[in-house]
């Protein structure tokens, strides 16, 4: 497939690095040249813009920070039919040929996956929302899991690559059911942090090696894949961004506003959302969310490490 790349962050470069790996043809726009030029480095091809990058392009995956970015992206700075993206040079919808297949594998809200849906079938396009979870070593290793909405077909039609991407995809519903699907996964994958956190801060204090206790509680029914990927982090303290907290805070308000609109009552997304925000507040933003790890010790009256 002739495939254009819209974003190579933590997550994007290394998802489409795969691709190339598995010999698609991709060409990418990032506004940050040197991964544009790592990209070339591996058989990529850099565009200047959106408009050069999805002009041929069979498939167009977008992997963006969050609303504003995809929405200015894929529509315009004028919104439907809007003349310039957020580079100024075109947006998806005006440049991308009737009938390709437009992937959005960034996590909007549920409402912005049906946005750009309709925005997309009025001008020929397909349109998946195709968030997915696993973290930048899920996007390195291509394990992550794909959640997915829009018509089978088109799934179907992108199946090759998610398999190259990930290890799990699944269909989930219609249009912008992937993203509640997304929603609910940061929900839990916040809340298993933040117990885990607690946990950690609880072993110390109470003298307990935490490295031995993580190893026996990730062999009952305490297992999970946060234990797995964040073990280290939680023991040495190093934060190093896989998934920034401020990504995770973005989330959380994500899966606060939906709930709200399907009038359900989450009364612990609501306190993880503040404890995800208290964080952020106190300038961890920039650091992996395993850092929930911080704001236990603080509240624990014990400093972060330094």
């Amino acid at each position: 497939m002739h495939i254009a790349w819209i974003g190579l962050g933590i997550m994007g470069s290394p998802m489409a690095h795969n691709l190339l790996k598995a010999h698609h043809h991709l060409t990418a726009h990032t506004l940050e040249q040197h991964k544009l030029d790592a990209l070339a480095a591996h058989g990529g091809t850099p565009a200047a813009s959106v408009a050069e990058a999805v002009r041929d392009a069979d498939v167009i995956v977008t992997m963006l920070p969050a609303d504003a970015e995809v929405t200015e992206v894929a529509l315009g700075k004028g919104g439907i039919g809007g003349k310039e993206g957020k580079e100024g040079k075109g947006s998806i919808i005006e440049h991308a040929r009737r009938g390709a297949l437009f992937i959005d594998m960034s996590t909007v809200t549920p409402r912005t996956a049906v946005t750009l849906a309709r925005a997309g079938a009025e001008r020929g396009l397909r349109v998946l929302d195709a968030p997915v979870s696993g973290g930048e070593a899920g996007a390195v290793e291509g394990t992550l899991s794909i959640m997915v909405g829009g018509e089978r077909a088109d799934f179907e039609a992108a199946r090759p690559l998610f398999d190259v991407l990930g290890s799990t995809a699944a269909l989930c519903g219609p249009h912008g059911a992937g993203q509640t699907v997304k929603a609910a996964n940061q929900l839990i994958v916040a809340a298993t942090i933040q117990a885990c956190a607690e946990a950690v801060v609880f072993l110390e204090r109470s003298g307990v090696e935490p490295a031995v206790a993580l190893d026996v509680l990730n062999g009952g029914l305490a297992a999970s894949a946060v234990l797995d990927r964040k073990k280290h982090a939680f023991l040495t303290r190093d934060f190093t961004p896989g998934f920034r907290i401020d990504l995770h805070h973005k989330d959380m308000g994500i899966v606060t506003a939906a709930a709200r609109e399907a009038g359900v009552a989450l009364p612990l997304c609501g306190l993880v959302a503040q404890l995800v925000a208290a964080v952020r507040a106190q300038g961890d933003g920039g650091l992996d969310h395993s850092a929930l790890l911080r704001g236990v010790e603080k509240m624990s009256k014990r400093g972060p490490a330094a």
